[in-house]
């Protein structure tokens, strides 16, 4: 993958040093313990199952961390990239260098691709269990604060498809917006006259709805909480009206009932629980004996 948001990951990375140094910027164990000129090998290891992302971050965190203590930055080979499936076991990474610097660097490392690949993994269960439909897995706005753009990349490096970023890309007319501007037409006019070049998206909860809204100009239409038997007969009508239109199915889907949501020919289905539930993924950092 080639489409690493560098920019989020050294301001997360300069966050969480902050946190774990402190204003001094101190590791006081390792410093006490390990000489500064020692050299050693370390690995990054999978201690479970998973798709891995986050590699990049181990680089940014040395490169911080070797500035901090005035000293080279250790070399890093990435042997298994974002995206792959690993297995207890498994090098993700090779390091090596000073020991002080990738001692210090090891928590934040663990910490973010952790993170980022169990978010990964999560998404690889529901890609899986979307193949050969097709029906691709939505993220959404469900992230954790600050780590949008990297929870988005673990989204990509396992299998999904990411919506959309902020509300600025894309609008969504959700029930308040309806209540709000007085019916779905006027909400869709004033998104349209007001930023004719964004995208927008509808909520409906019933078929009725889905044709209100699609009357009203909507060509991308998601059905929330609907039944399996209701979603069928929503996309049907849509199907029928004459225009191409994206459907989105979400809300109430699990991994056991997902396959049979895609049989009624929705485009999409978007989980919040792959960046607002996602396990992390156990991970080490062993230095060599």
């Amino acid at each position: 993958m080639n489409d690493f948001p560098e920019a989020a990951a050294r301001a997360l990375v300069a966050t969480a040093l902050r946190e774990d140094l402190g204003p001094e910027g101190l590791d006081v164990t390792t410093l006490a313990t390990i000489p500064a000129g020692q050299v050693r090998v370390g690995r990054v290891v999978a201690r479970e199952p998973g798709v891995t992302a986050g590699g990049p971050v181990i680089e940014i965190v040395l490169q911080a961390v070797a500035e901090l203590f005035g000293t080279e930055v250790p070399r890093v080979e990435v042997v298994t990239p974002d995206g792959t499936r690993i297995e207890p076991g498994d090098v993700i990474a090779r390091l090596e260098g000073s020991t002080r610097v990738i001692l210090t660097a090891e928590r934040t490392i663990l910490n973010i691709m952790s993170r980022l690949t169990g978010v990964a993994t999560h998404t690889r269960r529901w890609a899986d269990a979307l193949e050969g439909t097709s029906t691709r897995v939505l993220d959404t706005r469900k992230t954790t604060p600050g780590l949008r753009l990297l929870e988005k990349y673990a989204v990509r490096a396992g299998g999904g498809t990411n919506k959309r970023m902020g509300l600025y890309d894309v609008a969504m007319v959700k029930d308040n917006h309806k209540l709000a501007a007085g019916s779905v037409a006027a909400a869709y006019r004033l998104v349209r006259e007001t930023f004719p070049q964004v995208r927008i998206e509808v909520e409906v909860e019933t078929p009725a709805e889905a044709q209100e809204s699609y009357d009203a100009g909507a060509r991308f239409i998601m059905c929330d909480n609907m039944a399996v038997p209701v979603l069928r007969e929503t996309v049907e009508l849509l199907r029928a009206a004459g225009e191409p239109v994206e459907i989105e199915a979400t809300g109430g889907l699990t991994l056991e009932s997902v396959a049979e949501c895609a049989a009624t020919g929705v485009d999409f289905v978007s989980v919040g629980a792959l960046t607002h539930s996602s396990p992390i993924v156990d991970l080490a950092l062993d230095l060599d004996e």
